[in-house]
This record gives C-alpha cells, sequence and structure tokens, in this order.
C-alpha cells in the first residue's frame, strides 16, 4: 500500500477494550476496503491500557500491513493519544473513532465525503444517544462551557467520532503542549464545519471509563485554552472593589449624619469570608495557567512512544524527537 497514496485514516485511542478490538478492526477495515480499496490505514494507540490490549493489538497487526499499532510509554488522556495517531496518520482524510463501536463504521463514507466536498471538518450528530446519565449531563455541561469559553458554533456538538481534511491535521499537530484539547485546536484554526447525523450503538463491552475527574480535567484544558477565566477574574475584582468602596462611603456618610455606629460583625465576617473565598478561588485560576506555563517552558512531552508497529520505526509528521522513544 503505498503511504503517498494514502486516503483514509482511522485514528483509534485505546484503553481497556482487548475485548472489543477484534470486531472494530474488522468493521472497519471492511467499510474501508470499500470506500478507498487499497488506500487506507488504521492507527491503533494503546493508552498504557491495564488490559492486554497491547498483546491484541500486535496479534491484529501481524497480517495487517495496513494496521499501524502505537504504545504509549505512560497513560496520556484521550485527547493527547489522538494527537500521537495524528502524529502518525498520513491520510489525506483523517477520521477519529473511539474503540467501544458506539460510533458505527458504517458512516466512515458518510464523514469521508463531507471531507471531499471541501469541509475541513465534519462532526456527527448523534440521532439519539446511548451513553450512561452521568455521560450525558457531562457532555451537556461540556457542551455548555465550549460555548462560552471556545466560541463553539450554537448547535455545533463536539462528537469524539469526526473526520478532518489532512491539511487540518498539519494545523493541529503543530501544538506541541502537554494538555492537548483537540476540539479547542479545531475550532481556533478553522469555520469550515460540517455535520451528519448517525444512529448511536451501544457499547459492545466494559463500562465507560468517563469519570468525574476526567471530565474536571476536560474542563481544565477548555478553560485554559481560553482567556475569559482570567477576565472573569478582572471583572469581578473590579465590581467587589467598587461595592466595597460603596459600602464603605455609606458607612461613614451615616456615621456623619446620625452618628451612631452600625452593629453587624456577623454580616460584616460573612462578607470577608466570601471575598477572601472568591480571591482564593481566582489565585487558583491564575494558578493553572502558571502551572501550564512552567509544563510548557520545562517541555513536558505530549506524550512517548515506547513502541510502533507497522510504521517503519516514525512518526511521519513528529517536529521534534522528545515526542517519540
Amino acid at each position: 500500500m503505498s503511504t503517498g497514496a494514502m486516503e483514509i485514516s482511522v485514528v483509534v485511542p485505546v484503553y481497556r477494550s482487548a475485548g472489543i478490538l477484534p470486531e472494530l478492526v474488522r468493521q472497519v477495515s471492511d467499510e474501508l476496503s470499500i470506500l478507498a480499496p487499497d488506500r487506507y490505514e488504521v492507527v491503533l494507540v494503546n493508552d498504557r491500557s491495564p488490559d492486554h490490549s497491547w498483546s491484541v493489538m500486535r496479534d491484529l497487526s501481524k497480517d495487517r500491513p495496513w494496521l499501524k499499532c502505537i504504545s504509549l510509554r505512560k497513560n496520556a488522556g484521550q485527547h493527547n493519544a489522538i494527537m500521537a495517531g495524528l502524529n502518525f496518520a498520513v491520510g489525506r482524510i483523517v477520521i477519529i473513532m473511539d474503540d467501544d463501536l458506539q460510533h458505527p463504521p458504517s458512516a466512515l463514507s458518510t464523514l469521508a465525503e463531507k471531507i471531499r466536498e471541501g469541509a475541513d471538518v465534519c462532526y456527527t450528530r448523534y440521532l439519539e444517544r446511548k451513553h450512561s446519565t452521568f455521560k450525558t449531563l457531562g457532555s451537556k455541561v461540556n457542551d455548555i462551557a465550549a460555548g462560552l469559553l471556545l466560541k463553539k458554533p450554537k448547535g455545533l456538538y463536539l462528537s469524539s467520532f469526526k473526520a478532518l481534511s489532512g491539511s487540518l491535521v498539519k494545523e493541529i499537530i503543530r501544538y506541541d503542549g502537554p494538555f492537548t484539547y483537540v476540539d479547542g485546536l479545531i475550532l481556533s484554526v478553522t469555520d469550515s464545519i460540517a455535520v451528519v447525523e448517525i444512529k448511536h450503538g451501544a457499547r459492545a463491552e466494559g463500562d465507560s471509563g468517563y469519570t468525574l475527574k476526567k471530565l474536571l480535567s476536560l474542563w481544565l484544558k477548555m478553560a485554559t485554552r481560553s482567556s475569559i477565566p482570567l477576565r472573569v477574574a478582572t471583572v469581578s475584582g473590579f465590581v467587589l472593589s467598587l461595592l466595597s468602596m460603596l459600602l464603605f462611603a455609606a458607612v461613614i456618610i451615616e456615621r456623619l449624619i446620625a452618628g451612631t455606629d452600625q452593629p453587624g460583625w456577623a454580616s460584616t465576617i460573612a462578607v470577608l469570608l466570601f471575598v477572601s473565598g472568591v480571591q482564593m478561588f481566582f489565585l487558583g485560576v491564575l494558578g493553572e495557567y502558571v502551572g501550564r506555563i512552567y509544563s510548557r517552558v520545562n517541555k513536558e512531552p505530549q506524550f512517548t512512544v515506547l513502541d510502533a508497529i507497522n510504521t517503519n520505526g516514525t512518526a511521519p509528521n513528529c517536529r521534534t524527537s522528545a515526542q517519540t522513544v
């Protein structure tokens, strides 16, 4: 299969999916063999999965030269694992999907067609989501946060099942920081966005790895890609300072006119604690930004590769050797 003629790459981050992988690879390859015969590849990225996913990936790759298998040295998180896959993908069209078969391989052709029509990215919108209540609620909150922090187009659902043009991928992987939010990178470089509706399948096996900790981490990545939290801190500080000056002036005026002291130590302490709490919160926000700057200055890697199969030992799109080992 010629790398120069590669039409479609499918990137799949893998975590706790050993039992699903054979069926996933079969369904995806069946679809791609019709969509782009001899001009496709599948890039599986093992995000340091604690099960035997890597062993399964190695077995699957033995008679499938189009199956690239990447194993990361440590767990990097879903978005960083996707970035690792994008660095190894060489297709003119790159499709990102999950490893649980909730994203139907039958939709690959629809996504690819939108990119061929000229869109930079094509997101999917589910006709009916088959997620847990917690994940559905988390997705809704994430959608609201993305609208506020990233200026996401109204009505656009940032699905993890999406297709990107090869040229857009090259722009995205220019980012080499450790705190990656793929959709934030996409929205920062293009507004050529298409959307298709698909059916959402049930998870083929196991439970979702979606947790509150991962959700909070995602929100922090999203928030610190924007200067809005810093602006909120500035405006809040100005408003609280203005209110305190007005209240101070009111107390002095009443003291001069009525000649009486104002009782209310409890309310004073309550206000003091509130203002102190707000100050500490925004110090935390500043700390998040400073921490990310510190990691960036110290060149903390986005991901490190422990092993790679069917890649000729290199990542075609990697910019620095620090990312691969």
